[in-house]
């Protein structure tokens, strides 16, 4: 079994940076896209930013030019630097993998900006 776990969030400033990490163990087959992943209280899970196995990124406008998503293959790690913190990033944050064998979430992070 895939297990995925996050870590690095917490109760931050609006304006400072934390990073997130998200490590993956088990059986891990092929890797392909890894993502993270947001859910605000009473809001829908979106994507925040994404990563492709040949390290092609995409980013949700509101957090474009603030966070930075980047992977290390050969630890099976994931990261996402997020500067300038806002209000509005206050969410919980949830790292996604998809392999050749299928789709795995990680428990999730809390991430609170106090404004």
């Amino acid at each position: 079994q895939v297990q995925l776990v996050e870590s690095g969030g917490g109760l931050v400033q609006a304006g400072r940076s934390l990073r997130l990490s998200c490590a993956a163990s088990g059986r891990i087959f092929s890797i392909n896209n890894m993502g993270w992943y947001r859910q605000a209280p009473g809001k829908q899970r979106e994507l925040v930013a994404g990563i492709s196995s040949g390290g092609s990124t995409n980013y949700a406008d509101s957090v474009k030019g603030r966070f930075t998503i980047s992977r290390d293959n050969a630890k099976n790690t994931l990261y996402l630097q997020m500067n300038s913190l806002k209000f509005e990033d206050t969410a919980v944050y949830y790292c996604k993998m998809a392999t050749s064998r299928g789709v795995y979430w990680g428990q999730g992070t809390q991430v609170t900006v106090s404004s």
